[in-house]
């Protein structure tokens, strides 16, 4: 890994040019728990960005994402917090895996982005998060 700061926690795209990313940008200089990062969305028709607030127990929430999702299980991450939340849908409206995007308490806006998937995308999620804790959570003070 290096001197590189992991910042892809999640990123799913297709060769549509839809995509869903959360990127870590650092730690949060208000909140010595917290780290700043970025929830973008892109499509050929919409694009868009949002703010938003990581903490360990977030992660940890991610990682318990991501073991329901490998069961088969649809998942809606960061749901229950103030800010932005992620699900997915594994078999969408379109019978294809959905990532859906809600910023309820801010702008009251939904995305929501279908997606083909790779096989191993929730292995190489477990990885992402992986490097993400491994990097970030000792620099975090509760």
């Amino acid at each position: 890994m290096g001197d590189i700061a992991p910042r892809e926690l999640i990123s799913l795209a297709n060769d549509e040019g839809n995509s869903v990313t959360a990127n870590v940008l650092g730690r949060d200089p208000g909140w010595s728990a917290g780290l700043n990062a970025e929830i973008v969305v892109r499509t050929p028709f919409v694009s868009g960005r949002i703010n938003l607030v990581l903490s360990t127990s977030k992660l940890e929430g991610w990682a318990d994402a991501l073991n329901r999702l490998d069961s088969g299980e649809d998942i809606a991450w960061m749901e229950w917090d103030r800010g932005p939340s992620i699900s997915i849908q594994l078999t969408g409206e379109r019978d294809c895996p959905e990532v859906v995007v809600e910023d309820e308490s801010g702008s009251m806006v939904t995305v929501r982005v279908p997606l083909v998937l790779p096989d191993d995308w929730i292995a190489d999620h477990r990885q992402r998060l992986q490097q993400v804790t491994d990097h970030w959570i000792p620099m975090l003070s509760a």
